[in-house]
């Protein structure tokens, strides 16, 4: 099979990041951890403290099992017990200022060679954005620019990757979402392998062009104590879902990862308040108009006519 094309686009897209994300930085370097378990390899590059980001970690992972385990057959059941192997690069920027939205993106590649029966792959990925201080024009860059990038592949794909990133990236428990959406998918192999892979290439350049700009815009703006603790009350959230909800987070734990890689997401710094609730009216109230699934490009289309 091509992994080792995919193995080639993940590799160069970890490097891209990283060297985009330091650029912003302006200081700080990612430390590269290079790590081997019983599965397989990877490389967790991880940039602390820095003068814009706080903890920002992409982390590059290619492992091989004997059996898939049940976070990733749970929509494949005839590939229970198969041998299998995933690639992917995966990231969480953390930034200092609370006025920069936290991001996360990924894009994997999984196959599985059942027995008796030909390998099966498919491509995954996506990428959301989670703002504590949302700005309209940020959110409408972030989703023109997913727009954008799915639409050499068809006028379905970004309405289709869009739903699928309310639904994933969505607090059960809490009634909202975790941000304010992008694109996810999984099980992709609906176009020939070539095409996927390029998907999954626009996939990750696209992350950097929408992240950065929206960096550049909001680092140097002025913040004070209560924007620090808001933020870190509402990374709260992000701990929750990573925690709870994430399938990447237990498909690593379940496989035997490597814990401090699948746990790299976490914030450096977060709290929890009991029964929090915002002043109304409050920059910190209006938060909740955004957490919820909003066709944003739809909206700003109807408000220029």
């Amino acid at each position: 099979m091509h992994t080792e094309s995919v193995l080639s686009v993940l590799k160069t897209l970890q490097d891209q990041i990283c060297s985009a994300l330091e650029n912003q930085d302006g200081g700080a370097k990612f430390i590269a951890d290079q790590w081997q378990s019983k599965l397989g390899i990877g490389e967790s590059r991880v940039l602390k403290n820095g003068a814009v980001f706080e903890q920002a970690g992409v982390n590059f992972s290619h492992v091989k099992g004997d059996t898939m385990p049940a976070s990733a057959t749970a929509h494949r059941p005839e590939l229970a017990g198969a041998p299998f192997e995933a690639m992917g690069v995966s990231l969480v920027i953390h930034p200092k200022n609370p006025y920069i939205p936290t991001s996360h993106a990924n894009v994997r590649f999984f196959i599985a060679y059942p027995e008796g029966g030909e390998a099966v792959w498919w491509f995954g990925g996506g990428f959301d954005l989670t703002p504590f201080y949302p700005f309209e024009e940020d959110i409408l860059h972030w989703h023109q620019t997913a727009a954008n990038l799915c639409q050499p592949f068809g006028d379905d794909v970004y309405p289709q990757y869009k739903q699928w990133c309310d639904d994933y990236f969505y607090l059960k428990h809490r009634g909202e979402t975790r941000g304010v959406g992008g694109l996810f998918f999984d099980d992709l192999n609906r176009w020939n392998f070539d095409t996927c892979l390029n998907f999954i290439k626009a996939v990750g350049e696209g992350y950097i062009q929408a992240y950065i700009p929206i960096v550049a815009k909001r680092k140097n703006i002025i913040f004070g104590e209560r924007q620090r603790q808001f933020q870190l009350y509402r990374r709260g959230r992000y701990v929750e879902f990573n925690l709870v909800w994430d399938r990447g987070t237990l498909f690593g734990l379940q496989s035997g990862g490597r814990t401090e890689s699948i746990l790299m997401s976490m914030p450096p710094l977060v709290r929890f308040e009991y029964s929090y609730q915002p002043e109304p009216d409050s920059p910190e109230a209006r938060l909740n108009d955004f957490l919820k699934p909003r066709n944003w490009l739809a909206e700003q289309a109807g408000q220029s006519h």
